[in-house]
């Protein structure tokens, strides 16, 4: 098997920086654009062969980890709280959960029972992979998820779940007991079908206050991370927009902590400790530029970096629709050769 992502993960010498990207399965691929044409979103979350076959599409660029294609919001339908990806809306959520009361109908849901298709995707994909390439499991947050959940969908402010947090401390935090239940059994369910790596994304928890974020989320994080890392794989931490978080996500728990692209690589590092290893951070709009400055700006964090060990290269978020694929592969062959010569002692 290519270990390079593992072994990076664990913060062993590696001879190359391993490099996967978030979305790396998605609308950018012709691929995925023609299998979407066919099934919705959720369909393809829902049927296991073809989370299979998206999840394989990206590897052909020579990624050194897969990643299995699900979305965050897949535990809510179980859970009790069904939603839709509804056309140019993104997901919404049919009955938004905004009192004691519906916080107190959604139910801790077994994943084997609810969420059994993915458990089932996770097995399908490690048999495909036949040991040649690590598969990461992920799932969401409790903040994030619970954003989605108070505001039935996308928010720019996050007003009602602030709201709620604030105003009702003792049902916010029953909410995010729930939530933290359900991903926590989700992701040691994943990790026992096949998972060899585990990322929680975190994507909106950058809307929060360090006391907000400290007294309100991470303790449920902290359940979360804290259990997992028990398996004994890699467990990625990630969130956007959290450069005045990183201490306290490194607090909340994580073997690697992800580092968006408005944190220069070292700084970061710095703060979350030399015993973590670090993911990141490449602005994912670098892709849609002329393909030479986003290798110039890849260079920059690899030379960074140098030769210390734990360093996974990623992007800031994700790889957004309008990439190029022959960028991503560009980038992808370019972050190999350059961080060989430079682990090498070549420089770059």
């Amino acid at each position: 098997m290519s270990d390079l992502f593992l072994r990076a993960c664990r913060r062993e010498p590696v001879p190359t920086t391993p490099i996967w990207l978030m979305r790396q399965a998605g609308r950018y691929m012709a691929e995925y654009r023609a299998l979407r044409q066919k099934h919705t979103l959720l369909e393809i979350c829902k049927t296991p062969e073809l989370a299979l076959e998206v999840t394989l599409q990206p590897l052909k660029m020579g990624m050194d980890a897969a990643i299995l294609f699900a979305d965050i919001l897949l535990p809510l339908e179980p859970m009790g709280a069904p939603f839709e990806f509804a056309k140019g809306e993104g997901p919404v959520v049919h009955s938004p959960v905004r009192t004691r009361a519906d916080i107190d109908r959604l139910r801790i849901c077994d994943p084997h029972e609810g969420l059994g298709y993915v458990l089932e995707a996770v097995r399908l994909i490690r048999k495909e992979l036949d040991g040649k390439t690590p598969l990461i499991g992920f799932a969401g947050a409790p903040f994030t998820m619970a954003s989605y959940l108070v505001e039935g969908g996308k928010s720019s402010d996050y007003r009602l779940t602030k709201n709620l947090m604030w105003t009702d401390p003792e049902s916010w935090s029953l909410l995010m007991s729930k939530i933290s239940e359900v991903v926590r059994r989700y992701l040691r369910a994943q990790v026992e079908a096949g998972a060899q790596a585990i990322q929680l994304f975190d994507s909106w928890a950058g809307a929060l206050t360090q006391a907000d974020y400290r007294d309100h989320v991470m303790p449920h994080v902290k359940s979360i991370l804290s259990d997992i890392e028990k398996t004994g794989v890699p467990v990625i931490h990630f969130g956007t927009n959290t450069h005045h978080l990183l201490e306290l996500q490194r607090d909340a728990g994580g073997t690697v902590i992800g580092l968006d692209h408005r944190t220069p690589i070292l700084d970061g590092w710095k703060r979350v400790g030399e015993d973590r290893a670090v993911q990141g951070n490449l602005d994912s709009l670098l892709l849609c530029a002329p393909v030479e400055i986003a290798k110039r700006r890849a260079t920059e964090i690899l030379e960074a970096v140098g030769t210390r060990p734990g360093h996974v290269f990623n992007l800031g978020h994700g790889i957004i629709p309008e990439t190029p694929p022959d960028h991503v592969k560009a980038l992808i062959d370019h972050v190999h050769e350059t961080s060989t010569r430079i682990r090498a002692g070549g420089g770059a």
